[in-house]
């Protein structure tokens, strides 16, 4: 079999190279063997989220995996035909939902299938989007692309039990290309959520982050809300939406520091999507029939090497413009239907 080797330690060496991977593999039907899985990480190899993706992707495919077992760093993956499903899944960990999704909504989107999932896991842990950027943010951007899915927040769950849980249902979708460029409103929206933590707390550092972005002359409109969960928790989503853009930034709330770490920088940047969001956008747009582009303000590694390997596995071109304060990303898609 030939198999299109992808070396997991190139450029920040996450897992995003595994999520574009798979996503790619499934849809394009090229077999891959992925070495060298989170190399440099301080614990390396497959996570429990990678896991549980990959076994849902065995449930609703023929597909066929060498390797899926948690700490392996080596995977080759064998893509078969994505079948309709109706699935229950447990991560059994705090393992993020979000990172999950980002492998399965395209996958069964653009495969033009549909998926009806309930799963359980970790909506709003560490090193990952939150369970409300996955709603309000992602989900905007794909609903441009032609992505539809719907999803409904049943339980939080934050680090270290998880057991949060979601319903997610995925249609069949045409995906299409994108032009984005700089943000003109100056409208944003705060939403909070929190478990097991004082109220008062919490609403004095939202009253902060308000604030800090009244006075960059932004009007802003918050929503916190109280969701009970097994653990003590906090997260918040700062995002804005127009025409010409699509920014979001999230944050945990810090126990230790009492705080929510939030990095303004990433919000208030002159650009049409956040760096996050750069990332996510480019595996449709890949596929997608015409030119995507959107405005960042600085090409991170994962964005970066997010652009290697769909260029790898797809065939489609990129190319990267400097702008004064930023830069242009022009991906052209190979427009999927030609895919044999």
């Amino acid at each position: 079999m030939n198999f299109l080797k992808i070396n997991g330690a190139f450029g920040e060496g996450g897992g995003q190279i595994i999520r574009s991977a798979i996503i790619l593999s499934c849809i394009t039907k090229q077999p891959i063997h992925i070495e060298n899985i989170r190399k440099n990480r301080k614990v390396p190899g497959l996570k429990p989220q990678h896991i549980t993706a990959i076994k849902i992707l065995k449930k609703i495919s023929d597909s066929k995996v060498i390797g899926d077992e948690i700490g392996s760093t080596e995977l080759k993956f064998i893509p078969g035909e994505i079948k309709n499903a109706k699935l229950f899944e447990d991560v059994g960990t705090a393992g993020s939902i979000s990172l999950i999704l980002q492998v399965l909504i395209p996958i069964v989107a653009i495969s033009e299938k549909k998926l009806d999932l309930t799963i359980k896991g970790g909506t709003d842990v560490q090193w990952s989007p939150t369970i409300d950027y996955t709603q309000h943010v992602l989900k905007e951007v794909y609903s441009r692309m032609g992505i539809q899915f719907s999803l409904e927040l049943k339980k939080r769950g934050y680090y270290p039990k998880g057991n949060g849980e979601i319903n997610l249902e995925i249609n069949p979708s045409k995906v299409k290309a994108i032009s984005l460029s700089k943000r003109k409103t100056n409208q944003v929206q705060i939403i909070s959520t929190f478990s097991k933590l004082s109220p008062e707390k919490i609403k004095s550092e939202i009253k902060k982050i308000e604030e800090r972005l009244t006075k960059e002359n932004f009007v802003v409109k918050t929503e916190i809300k109280e969701q009970e969960a097994i653990d003590s928790g906090a997260s918040l989503l700062v995002y804005s939406v127009d025409e010409n853009s699509i920014i979001g930034v999230d944050s945990l709330y810090n126990k230790k520091t009492q705080k929510f770490e939030l990095d303004y920088g990433k919000f208030l940047e002159d650009r049409s999507v956040d760096e996050n969001l750069a990332d996510m956008i480019v595996v449709p747009a890949s596929l997608a029939k015409g030119k995507t582009t959107f405005q960042v303000k600085e090409i991170s590694k994962h964005l970066e090497t997010n652009l290697f390997v769909t260029s790898k596995i797809t065939g489609c071109r990129y190319g990267i413009g400097k702008l004064p304060n930023g830069f242009e990303v022009i991906i052209e898609g190979i427009s999927y239907p030609s895919i044999k």
